[in-house]
């Protein structure tokens, strides 16, 4: 268990008649608090998100395993002590155990010496076994739902748990559980996802304990996903006496995975002594020290809210893909400098100005200026840089901005050296950054270590949460979002119904992870074909041939590379198909409309950036930016950059706290929502991530470049 969180302004103080102390996290089916009885006994109390509250269906299920799961009366299981699936909020309380979790023990103490190692998978084991026999499955076999205890580990988390061969308590397609530890069929969102699924998972778990690292490795969830379904598993670090039968949990088919009583047989270890080296019961009675030890919450009064709360905004499901894009309330500001027009000068409603010298803030800008996405990086710097001298021009602001720009040419080496520079710098309070993604995920743990913001605007990679990076504010989607925009637009201004995807193996991770959403989603509810492409073919004739057996109304290439979509495109206007052609934002490139010439026209293709020139209310903006600079366009992410200066205006200003610290900033964006001229930027509760609708876009390939044509939610026919 990790360290508890203290209750936010907008959390019940009691449920159930339950105390709420704490919060112990926080995932896409609710929220676990750390709650007291009136008879002082403490429980894991989690409450469903409201998403979920309207579905009858859903509220079925939730009982129907609730019931179930409160049967389960093993010792290496947490029993539910009280559940309420008809609450207007559905919630379940569990056994709380204080001790660290698995993930936490082997990060602090490294991993476990392998006597401990078989017992901890011999009563895991069993514990889904039990498990198993009423029915259920766990989905989510994962150290941090694995407790440690003095007597042995306990199991925890049955709120994604469900009956074998139920319905997901989630929409179709979205892939329930933590890669890394899931199942191939779960990677795949298959339907058959049964007790060997666990059995795989618990395998990557034991693999963990025994090495501290992953079987499928690490990275964005695409690639780990990937590799899980399509690679064997790393056991080079495994010990020898444990790689056969891990082999065997790991194996693909899950019919060749043994059975938990198996696996019990195979694991059996002598139970004579401490299951735990000598160093971990220590950090289990501190653990359980600390919680033992916690005061009552402050009344409730204290934590009234201050200021309107966005609402909740739930992940993106079947049944959202196609309503997305509604608006949404917005707490505080304005786009630009509107932010400022209530704000007194000392970052606090209704002041005069100070006398003296004002406070004066430093932005860094970490980008790639001279490397591979040069111009991307330029166009970030410039936006930011119109942002910051429009705000230091006006006469009644509180403090002066300054930004500092420090060149990584989209090197990955260079990029945690800009970083370090810029955390070593005191005076500096924030960053936009950086370009690329490998650069982010190099610079992004440094940043993380200082304590500085850090707000990415182009970055796609999903390797960061909140979780492991409380300072990264991606203000965009991640890459493998950008799926669901050519969906909606095939079902609500297509309507087809025969959709054919080309998979294209010569970019495997972004093309499998489009392939498999587009085929678990199928526009218009109508049926999808997969036509793979060798990585070693540029003929991609066969598959254009294929298509129009196929009689399919749109193509959706799955692939990343500009050049083959263009070599797609030319293959599909050879072949004679007038169908709708789609592609995903990285084929929208200059080397795609070059080299696919006419062939290009009329494409589709998602993307997390605007076009300002095509938006009214960024009139001025372009004005302003084509005089300043001297250019005929404006850069991508140009006026994204704009807003970032002004989101961090608004957190500089906007915490109360009259001295701009570090941490403090941290802290205070994540409540902050502005509405800025290309989206509006939030991070709402639970997850405390983007939304990511409000950045989802598309263009339309016409006469030789992309035209805009707005918020996906909002193309229509025409």
């Amino acid at each position: 268990m990790g360290a508890v969180q203290p209750l936010r302004r907008d959390d019940p103080r009691s449920v159930g008649g339950f105390l709420l102390l704490g919060r112990l996290g926080a995932g896409g089916m609710g929220v676990v608090y750390l709650a007291r009885s009136t008879g002082g006994t403490l429980v894991a109390l989690k409450v469903i998100r409201a998403e979920y509250t309207d579905d009858t269906d859903f509220r079925v299920r939730f009982r129907r395993e609730a019931e179930a799961a409160a049967r389960l009366t093993g010792p290496w299981l947490v029993p539910v002590r009280e559940a309420a699936p008809e609450a207007p909020e559905p919630w379940l309380a569990t056994a709380f155990v204080p001790g660290p979790s698995l993930a936490d023990a082997v990060r602090v103490h490294g991993p476990l010496p392998v006597h401990s190692v078989r017992v901890l998978g011999t009563r895991l084991a069993e514990a889904l076994t039990e498990v198993h026999t009423a029915g259920l499955v766990h989905r989510d076999v994962k150290p941090g739902n694995v407790l440690l205890a003095l007597d042995g580990p306990r199991l925890i988390d049955f709120g994604i748990a469900r009956s074998a061969g139920s319905t997901a308590l989630t929409e179709s397609g979205v892939v329930i559980g933590s890669p890394g530890f899931l199942s191939p069929e779960q990677a795949q969102s298959r339907a058959d996802i049964g007790p060997p699924s666990d059995v795989f998972s618990l395998g990557c778990v034991l693999v963990y304990a025994a090495t501290g690292g992953r079987p499928f490795g690490t990275g964005s969830a695409p690639a780990v996903l990937f590799r899980t379904v399509h690679e064997p598993p790393d056991l080079s670090q495994v010990p020898s006496s444990l790689v056969e039968l891990l082999t065997e949990c790991l194996a693909k088919d899950p019919a060749s995975r043994p059975t938990t009583t198996e696996l019990r047989g195979a694991l059996a270890a002598a139970d004579d002594g401490p299951w735990l080296p000598a160093e971990l019961p220590r950090l289990i009675a501190e653990h359980s020290a600390r919680v033992l030890t916690l005061p009552d919450p402050e009344p409730e009064a204290s934590h009234a809210p201050t200021r309107q709360t966005a609402p909740d905004r739930s992940p993106l499901s079947r049944r959202r893909l196609l309503a997305l894009g509604s608006a949404a309330g917005v707490v505080t500001i304005g786009g630009g400098l509107a932010a400022w027009n209530a704000v007194r000068n000392d970052g606090t409603p209704g002041s005069a100005p100070p006398s003296g010298k004002r406070p004066r803030y430093v932005i860094g800008l970490h980008g790639d200026l001279s490397g591979r996405r040069g111009p991307d990086g330029t166009a970030q710097e410039r936006g930011a840089r119109l942002a910051v001298d429009e705000f230091n021009a006006r006469t009644d602001r509180g403090f002066d901005l300054a930004l500092k720009v420090r060149d990584d040419g989209g090197d990955a080496g260079r990029a945690r050296e800009v970083a370090a520079a810029f955390a070593a710098d005191q005076a500096v309070y924030a960053v936009i950054g950086p370009t690329g993604d490998a650069e982010a995920e190099t610079a992004a743990p440094v940043y993380e270590e200082a304590l500085l913001p850090v707000v990415a605007l182009s970055p796609g990679t999903d390797t960061f949460t909140i979780a492991s990076n409380r300072v990264l504010f991606q203000l965009r989607p991640n890459d493998n979002i950008l799926w669901a925009p050519l969906v909606r637009y095939l079902t609500e201004v297509g309507s087809v119904r025969r959709t054919a995807v080309v998979d294209d193996r010569a970019t495997p991770m972004g093309s499998w992870m489009t392939t498999k959403n587009v085929s678990a989603n199928p526009p218009s509810q109508g049926s999808v074909s997969t036509h793979v492409i060798p990585a070693d073919s540029e003929d991609f004739g066969p598959v254009a041939a294929a298509v129009l057996a196929r009689r399919a109304e749109a193509v959706v290439y799955g692939g990343t590379s500009p050049h083959r979509a263009a070599l797609c495109a030319r293959a599909l206007r050879g072949a004679g198909f007038t169908g709708i052609c789609l592609a995903t934002q990285p084929v929208l490139e200059k080397a795609f409309l070059t080299e696919a010439g006419g062939a290009a026209e009329k494409w589709v293709i998602s993307a997390t950036y605007v076009d300002p020139a095509e938006l009214p209310r960024a009139e001025g903006f372009v004005a302003s930016y084509l005089k300043r600079f001297g250019v005929r366009q404006v850069g991508r992410y140009a006026m994204e950059a704009y807003d970032a200066v002004f989101f961090l205006v608004e957190g500089l200003g906007g915490h109360g706290e009259r001295t701009a610290e570090r941490g403090a900033l941290v802290r205070g964006l994540r409540s902050v929502t502005y509405r800025g001229l290309a989206k509006t930027v939030e991070f709402p509760p639970p997850s405390q991530e983007f939304v990511p609708d409000e950045g989802l876009f598309l263009y339309r390939v016409e006469k030789g470049g992309p035209h805009f044509l707005g918020q996906y939610a909002q193309v229509v026919r025409g």
